[in-house]
């Protein structure tokens, strides 16, 4: 494919696969279904283009297994947690709240990691990242110790995190 035409189809199959949806979802192919459908097909990539992250360049790919393996049981753990508070055991004065973290992590790709790591994980949610202060704000549905989710956020994921894309 040409320069030329790649500015104008920067992915061209996701440009093909918009058009065929719209005239499935609409079940027409009117002509002013034909322009609606060619139109978000040629918009959408554009816009998706200028959303394209910078390329990942990883220093040390086997942190990223050492990340894994702490994530996997923290999510395994959280789930259990947040199944007890469901289903009504454990003790009954639970608070939820939000916890300000300031992190050192600036990587695009590193922020994106470490919110679907905090997104994934039942009981807490990412709510704001301030790229001024680097500052990170999350939910947790069972807040005990603000202190203890700051340490366990820097200590377990953004000191792996940094080491993989700094």
């Amino acid at each position: 494919m040409t320069p030329a035409l790649k500015r104008v189809f920067p992915f061209p199959l996701l440009s093909v696969a918009l058009f065929v949806m719209w005239l499935l979802l609409n079940q027409s192919v009117s002509p002013g279904h034909l322009v609606l459908g060619a139109l978000a097909g040629l918009l959408a990539p554009l816009a998706l283009k200028l959303l394209e992250p910078a390329p990942a360049r990883i220093r040390h790919p086997l942190a990223i297994v050492r990340l894994g393996l702490r994530v996997l049981p923290d999510i395994i753990r959280s789930n259990i947690a947040v199944a007890t508070i469901i289903i009504g055991l454990g003790r009954r004065n639970r608070r939820a709240g939000f916890v300000d973290i300031p992190l050192e992590l600036t990587n695009a790709n590193g922020l994106a990691v470490l919110a679907c790591i905090i997104t994934a994980t039942p009981g807490t949610i990412w709510v704001n990242y301030n790229g001024v202060t680097g500052t990170l704000t999350i939910h947790v549905l069972d807040l005990v110790e603000e202190q203890e989710w700051i340490d366990m956020i820097k200590r377990r994921y953004e000191a792996l995190l940094l080491e993989i894309f700094a």
